[in-house]
Parts: structure tokens; sequence; C-alpha cells
């Protein structure tokens, strides 16, 4: 049975900002730690905060690692944000245990000399045309609280980039499947528009990114 569209309870997420989110742009998702609803939903939402490693034990824990691979993998509609994009790769340097493995490559910390966490408002650059990124503005500020960033093996992945000592990737897609470093139910208007496009047009439409 279609459940909509869930949101990943792992107990390492900012939920209820993501619901209201949700609702503001007038679909609301239903927050779960049920790996048959995350197996059965039309779209997936995996927000995070904290550390990869223990993100990862929460998962395993709750039977919701191999789900949340095939919804990934099979072609549902997947939103990741902060953490929940850092999970998609195959590790981080913050801790050795593997991460989903979805999108080859692997998180790095911030280099010395630059303050940690990278917090506040920064800039995103968008690559390429995506449906996701419909409609905001180039330079658009987002919201972002973070120590680790994602660097993807495939270059092209790379949806958004931001400066911070430097030129990290700050939001990736590819097919089904998008995320976002920065937090876009903290950043306003723009990060509403955000969520607003990932329900109609790739939960509702099916689009996908060329």
């Amino acid at each position: 049975m279609d459940t909509g569209i869930v949101i990943v309870d792992y107990g390492a997420g900012n939920l209820r900002s993501v619901a209201k989110a949700l609702e503001k742009v007038g679909f609301p998702g239903k927050v779960t730690q049920s790996s048959q609803e995350v197996a059965a939903a039309r779209g997936v939402v995996l927000p995070g905060v904290g550390s990869s490693g223990a993100a990862m034990a929460a998962l395993e824990e709750r039977g919701l690692v191999e789900p949340l691979r095939d919804a990934a993998l099979s072609g549902t509609p997947f939103l990741g944000v902060c953490l929940g994009l850092q999970l998609l790769l195959e590790s981080s340097e913050e801790d050795p245990r593997p991460c989903l493995g979805v999108v080859k490559g692997k998180v790095r910390r911030f280099g010395p000399g630059l303050k940690v966490p990278h917090m506040g408002w920064n800039q995103v650059w968008f690559t390429r045309e995506h449906p996701i990124a419909e409609g905001v503005a180039e330079g658009s500020f987002f919201y972002f609280v973070h120590s680790y960033y994602a660097s993807p093996e495939d270059p092209p992945l790379v949806l958004g980039r931001t400066d911070y000592g430097i030129q990290f990737c700050s939001a990736l897609a590819t097919g089904n499947v998008v995320a976002t470093q920065f937090h876009p139910e903290k950043s306003g208007p723009v990060g509403l528009r955000l969520y607003e496009n990932f329900v109609k047009l790739m939960v509702l439409e099916g689009v996908r990114a060329r």
C-alpha cells in the first residue's frame, strides 16, 4: 500500500521542522520508523543531524538500512537533508562504519584553519538545471550546520556548490535521488520552495534529473 511521503525517524533527525515544512507547502509527510512504510512510500525524506556512525547504527537497529538503500536505488523519489546527504555516500572520515553506499564517494572533514562547524547562511550555486531547484535563484542563501562535506567520486553528480575555504558539494542529484547539505526547512521561503518542488515535480509528476 502506498504510504505517501515518509520522513524517516531514526533518532537523529530534525523531524518536526521537516514535517512542518512539508505541511506548509500542502503535502504533509508521515514520520515513521517502520521499514514496511519506507518500502511502500511514494517519496522518502531522510533528514539527520549528528554523527554518521551513530546514525548508521540507529538505522541498522531499526532495520532501515536495506529499505532505504532499496528505495534510493529502485526509483522512489528520495530527498536527503544534511546528514541525510552524507549517509548516501560509501564512507565518512567521521567514523569507520560504512554508510548506505548509494553514491560512490567519501565524506570528508573541513581542513585545518576553517572554523567548524560551518554554521549559518551561505550561498548555493547550482551546476545544472534540476526539478528540485526550479524557481530558485542562483546564489540563493541557505542555512548550514555541519563539519563534514560530501565528496562524490563522480563530479557530474554535484548539483550545488558552496564556498567555505574550499568549494564543496552542497547538493547532489542522480535520477530519483537528490540531497542537500543545507537545511531547506530552516532556510525560509527559498527552502520551502525546494520541498514544494520535491513533492510536486519529483513525487507527483515523476520528473527525474537529466
